[in-house]
């Protein structure tokens, strides 16, 4: 059975920086797309840095390029989010996200594994 657990999240002011952390049992990160994926009240869940399997290649949606750092951690199975600069506007529940295909495709319906979710709130 595959678990993807996540920790971290919490709330910072503006300018402040968080790191989420997410370990995977059941599954390994090496094999396939990793991503995070974001949700915001009222809005649809999109992803925000994806990375093939490897790492060969990695996708950062605008918005956080610059801000936000993925990394991965073969031997510890966890791969991780590094969020600086934060803005009120990044104000969401993360998720990280797994898939059985080595490539990505940036959309919630490619990724079969799922975290619980992180709170990330960001007060102006």
């Amino acid at each position: 059975q595959v678990q993807l657990v996540e920790s971290g999240g919490g709330s910072v002011q503006a300018g402040g920086s968080l790191t989420l952390s997410c370990s995977a049992s059941g599954y390994s990160i090496s094999t396939g797309c990793l991503a995070w994926f974001r949700q915001a009240p009222g809005k649809e869940r999109e992803a925000i840095v994806s990375m093939t399997a490897g790492g060969r290649l990695m996708y950062y949606f605008e918005s956080v390029k610059e801000r936000f750092t993925m990394s991965s951690d073969d031997a510890q199975n966890t791969v991780s989010l590094q969020m600086n600069s934060l803005n009120p506007e990044d104000t969401a529940v993360v998720y990280c996200a797994a898939s059985t295909d080595r490539w990505c495709i940036n959309r919630p319906e490619h990724f079969q594994y799922w975290g619980q979710g992180a709170q990330v709130t960001v007060r102006a």
